[in-house]
């Protein structure tokens, strides 16, 4: 025979129920209700107040508060988007405290399948929390959160606009596509900016360079330009590589002049293989062969690093020719790669 088992804690059962003071005094009840409904009216107030501060306050405009300065708009935008947000949880933490249904409910245990009697008490016992919330009595209370949760997402929308302007081909190609370099501008040394004269440069030597007239920018200016316009020179045995016939007037004497921005990931190259011409990413090992014209010949990298056009001036220093023809950096959707030297290109 099998024996019943006591169980180890006997059941309590459902502890006598305590009235919370909103459902025994009516007064009280409204007081709740107009707070609740007062503190959902005050998101679309804060809504607005969100956006005058965006599309009004200069974003160089300071505030001082306490003795210390701090950016007016960022500060407004912090205070106004985050008490509204404040609010809404807020409120609908005291409507579930104060006037939504506080009976409690014992619900025994049953089999994972539900059968149809179960599924339609389901549907009555969501009828009766729909009827305990409130909502049919108090229409304001769904009305005001469905609107204060719509409004808030406002906010959130409009600031995506921060995200940057919208890359246009035309944006790209003046922003994105393009460098400080140009025909005649000097390559000089990264470290002091002397310029490089052709005759100078041994075979097997390499040089991280910049275009000269980056000196003339300062600040973030002249650190993203310094991102995109980095170059490496390179000397070469001339009888040593490849040079298709598109590039023949792109190098002088050996001399081949390549971004310094890896096509992978972006990571700055230096890492040079005089024997096999070969340039290594140091970040997750693509290997470029300068001998032939930037293509790839190892790792994930997946177009050819992009070559500057050189030549002389009349006292022999390096000069550009243009601009990179095509444009540098790790490829992103939008971009052309057809420009792309590719093995076999003439």
């Amino acid at each position: 025979m099998n024996e019943q088992k006591t169980p180890p804690v006997a059941d309590p059962g459902l502890e006598e129920h305590e009235h919370r003071f909103t459902d025994v005094d009516e007064a009280a009840a409204d007081r709740a209700y107009r707070q609740i409904v007062g503190m959902l009216a005050a998101v679309p107030v804060l809504v607005l107040a969100f956006l005058f501060v965006y599309f009004g306050v200069p974003k160089d405009a300071e505030l001082v508060l306490f003795g210390a300065n701090f950016q007016m708009q960022t500060t407004l935008l912090g205070l106004t988007g985050g008490l509204a947000t404040l609010l809404i949880g807020v409120a609908a933490i005291a409507w579930a405290r104060s006037l939504m249904s506080d009976e409690e409910i014992v619900g025994d245990r049953h089999g994972a399948p539900s059968p149809p009697e179960a599924r339609e008490r389901v549907l009555a016992d969501l009828e009766t929390g729909i009827e305990a919330s409130g909502i049919r009595r108090r229409k304001l209370l769904g009305t005001g959160m469905a609107g204060a949760l719509g409004l808030i997402a406002v906010p959130a929308i409009v600031t995506l606009a921060d995200l940057g302007p919208w890359p246009t081909p035309d944006l790209r190609a003046e922003t994105l596509e393009k460098t400080i370099w140009a025909e005649g501008i000097r390559l000089v040394n990264d470290v002091n900016y002397l310029p490089l004269k052709a005759s100078e440069l041994l075979v097997g030597q390499l040089v991280n360079a910049v275009p000269a007239n980056l000196e003339e920018l300062h600040g973030a200016e002249h650190q993203s330009a310094k991102a995109k316009a980095a170059i490496i020179i390179v000397r070469m045995d001339p009888n040593s590589i490849k040079i298709p016939d598109s590039r023949k007037d792109w190098q002088v004497d050996g001399i081949l002049c390549y971004s310094k921005i890896c096509t992978h990931v972006g990571c700055p190259i230096s890492l040079w293989e005089q024997q096999t011409h070969h340039l290594l990413c140091p970040c997750h090992q693509s290997t470029f062969d300068l001998g032939n014209s930037g293509v790839v010949v190892f790792g994930p990298a997946a177009r050819s690093l992009p070559q500057l056009p050189i030549t002389t001036d009349a006292e022999g220093y390096l000069v550009a020719r243009s601009d990179f023809t095509v444009p540098v950096g790790p490829s992103y959707f939008e971009r052309d790669s057809s420009k792309d030297y590719k093995e076999g290109d003439r």
